[in-house]
């Protein structure tokens, strides 16, 4: 299955957890989409249902196909360490999720469009590729002829604080990826060991 790029608010309502993290989406309609919808009864979901519901509230949380999450389980489960703990740092280390988290945009996916549209570097060098890996101690900054942009200033006006594990220069539209994320600095509404055992069952 491919990247969904339909409407956001419908697959948070549809899972019942906010995927740009900020509550916005269930707010008004906290129940599932459709036009019965706000009368269908909640109803008791298997240990496969539980386990695939948290698999797709954090791809969709990260913006990735079915193969790209995969993929990434399957490299973090060779890792040295807690497969979960690696999964939720792989992801955060992408390099359109650290330009969401330094502000440079209000969404992931409006930072996966900056980074694919190249108007990002990393450590002074051009990356237009969402997925990148960054590496704890790189620079990432918006290229010189976007830093006036009034998209950028407008998510940067609106991010009051930012994660402890970046640091972000907001007038020169420049950031640091300090080090790796600690699991408590990440989202607490979702269990990724339910993840783990979704794809080893």
């Amino acid at each position: 299955m491919a990247r969904n790029t339909g409407p956001v608010w419908r697959i948070s309502r549809r899972l019942g957890f906010s995927i740009l993290e900020t509550g916005e989406e269930l707010n008004k309609r906290a129940y599932i989409p459709g036009q019965h919808g706000s009368a269908t009864r909640k109803v008791k979901k298997s240990n496969y249902g539980l386990q695939k519901d948290e698999k797709q509230k954090i791809r969709h949380m990260y913006g990735l196909s079915e193969k790209q999450f995969y993929n990434t389980y399957m490299k973090a489960s060779r890792m040295h360490g807690v497969t979960g703990t690696n999964l939720m740092i792989m992801l955060e280390s992408r390099l359109d999720n650290l330009v969401y988290r330094m502000g440079f945009a209000r969404t992931r996916r409006g930072a996966r469009q900056l980074v694919n549209h190249g108007h990002i570097l990393v450590n002074g060098k051009k990356v237009d590729i969402p997925s990148a890996q960054v590496k704890p101690g790189s620079t990432i900054e918006v290229k010189e002829n976007m830093r006036n942009n009034s998209a950028i200033a407008d998510a940067l006006e609106a991010n009051v604080s930012f994660k402890d594990f970046v640091e972000v220069d907001k007038d020169n539209r420049k950031g640091k990826y300090v080090r790796h994320p600690e699991r408590k600095e990440l989202n607490q509404e979702v269990n990724e060991l339910l993840v783990i055992e979704f794809y080893n069952r």
